[in-house]
């Protein structure tokens, strides 16, 4: 009996442990952010958004990436220094939930700064937070509207 509870217990460990996923097997499983999973191989990011962070990501969707004009998009993915700091600058260093975030100015991975605000909804810059708290093992993402860009 102790030995089937033994047992029991690892296997339930491991199976809890193989359904924890990073921040990139997160946003690839929910299916709305191929543009960025596709801009953040290009980067050369995915490994260290699959590091231990823990990372707040603020990830443009798809529809989001489709507001970027199309030639502008395809010149980003081809220049792999923009395309860092484009994507490192969605980035903030800690696990910052929706209950914590308050208004104002917060340093991100790229080295810049972008604007929270809280009157009528979050907004990350010019970004209308959708979705927050979809946690991830290393993090945790909030899904924006817009794609931000560094100034």
């Amino acid at each position: 009996m102790k030995k089937t509870l033994i047992a029991s217990l690892l296997a339930f460990g491991a199976l809890t442990a193989a359904q924890a996923k990073d921040i990139v097997d997160t946003a690839v499983a929910a299916g709305n952010f191929k543009t960025l999973a596709t801009a953040l191989t290009a980067a050369g990011l995915v490994d260290t958004l699959k590091g231990p962070g823990p990372f707040t990501v603020f990830a443009p969707t798809d529809a989001a990436f489709a507001k970027v004009p199309k030639a502008d998009l395809d010149a980003l993915l081809k220049d792999k220094a923009k395309l860092t700091a484009v994507l490192t600058y969605h980035v903030v260093p800690g696990k910052v939930m929706a209950a914590d975030v308050k208004a104002g100015k917060v340093k991100t991975v790229q080295g810049s700064e972008i604007t929270i605000g809280t009157t009528g909804g979050v907004m990350v810059d010019n970004a209308k937070v959708t979705a927050t708290d979809i946690a991830a093992d290393n993090g945790v993402i909030h899904v924006i509207d817009t794609v931000i860009m560094p100034k």
